[in-house]
């Protein structure tokens, strides 16, 4: 298949991400990314071959997916030269209670996955869009959803359901669980590198705009604190994280609707809210105002605080694995979070961890830093899918 493609296809709320790799040997030739992709905001495209080191940047006019996917698609021959594109697979944040693995996108499905739409507004849209125009701009292509939800379908029931009636559990009102790709990657990275850790209890701390953690046992989910929406857990970049949903009765009695209670919450909250700044970590790192400080201590507090439930979960820990784009860079916050843990078995170097060493724990917990590659697991799903 040395004259085929395969295309991946992250589409944001905001941005599109998307690589080309070799089928065979599924080695990435070509990543890329569409930035601000937002009518008020002047949008970007960036396109990188790895082999050669040529690189595009310019500015573009598109202000939707489909425009966007027109202006990469623009550099076809860069993207894939001579080769045809046999198979695109996205990233889908929602998968709901059926989709436990990797899908082929055909119709049937698709009209499924709209519905979930309401459960995860800030990204599912989005995820959609890239696949009409991708479907749109490749028709013979296979078109393969990865589904954010999946690897959590492996949660015990209790970490599952809420108190409420059992009827609204049998809707499908529980917690679901994101970032999948990200923990898929890191959970069979760690099976290849460290079987023995692979094969024990670790955390990991999926940190960036969009932020969760995922309790890990024996290369399953047990536990994770996203739940029914991408907003639970942790505050993220603008996303309010845990909330006790009183404050959303008192916000309805003040007068606010459901898409404006929805706008605060996703859109208004997390990092920027607290801080009133900004909802770049980068930004509040070298801030001196002290709302940014107090931004980045809540953050910090809840990770500490979601590591001790999760080690209860996990009944000990074995590991403490960071990725993401704060969990990768920000030797800050891992300092913070793991200062005093020694209780837990949780001690770090300075030194390593300034240095994002791969390895920063001292330990008997083992501190890790691991990149994660979404884009991998994307691309694995769709050459399963071409050899059906």
């Amino acid at each position: 298949m040395s004259d085929k493609a395969i295309l991946t296809v992250n589409a944001g709320s905001s941005s599109i991400k998307f690589s080309v790799y070799e089928p065979d040997s599924l080695r990435e030739m070509v990543s890329g990314q569409v930035d601000s992709l937002n009518p008020n905001r002047q949008t970007s495209l960036t396109i990188k071959a790895l082999d050669t080191g040529n690189t595009v940047r310019e500015n573009i006019t598109a202000n939707d997916h489909a425009g966007a996917f027109s202006d990469v698609l623009r550099h076809s021959e860069m993207l894939f030269g001579k080769r045809t594109v046999a198979g695109v697979g996205h990233r889908v944040v929602h998968g709901g209670i059926k989709h436990d693995k990797p899908a082929l996108l055909e119709d049937a499905v698709l009209t499924e996955l709209a519905k979930l739409e309401p459960l995860a507004p800030l990204h599912q849209p989005h995820n959609l869009a890239g696949v009409r125009a991708a479907s749109k701009a490749f028709p013979n292509a296979v078109q393969v959803g990865c589904f954010d939800t999946a690897f959590h379908r492996t949660h015990p029931w209790v970490n599952d359901t809420f108190a409420l009636p059992r009827k609204y559990y049998n809707e499908g009102v529980r917690r679901y669980g994101f970032h999948g790709l990200s923990y898929d990657y890191i959970s069979g990275h760690l099976a290849e590198t460290e079987p023995d850790l692979a094969e024990g209890r670790f955390i990991v701390c999926h940190l960036g705009n969009g932020a969760s953690m995922c309790a890990i046992r024996g290369g399953k989910s047990v536990g994770s604190t996203m739940g029914f929406s991408a907003l639970d857990g942790l505050p993220m970049g603008t996303r309010c994280g845990q909330l006790d949903p009183g404050v959303l009765l008192y916000l309805m009695d003040k007068g606010m609707d459901a898409r404006e209670i929805e706008n605060l919450l996703y859109k208004d909250s997390g990092l920027k809210g607290l801080s009133g700044i900004s909802n770049d970590m980068r930004d509040l790192e070298a801030s001196d105002d002290p709302a940014a400080k107090q931004a980045i201590d809540y953050f910090v507090f809840r990770i500490r605080r979601e590591i001790g439930g999760m080690a209860s979960v996990l009944g000990g820990l074995d590991g403490l694995v960071f990725c993401g784009g704060i969990g990768e860079n920000s030797s800050h916050v891992r300092r913070k979070v793991c200062e005093d843990m020694d209780w837990l078995g949780i001690e770090i170097d300075k030194v390593s961890n300034a240095d994002n060493a791969r390895e920063i724990g001292t330990g008997k917990v083992r501190v890790m830093v691991v990149p994660t590659n979404e884009e991998i697991v994307i691309a694995r799903a769709v050459k399963a899918n071409l050899w059906k």
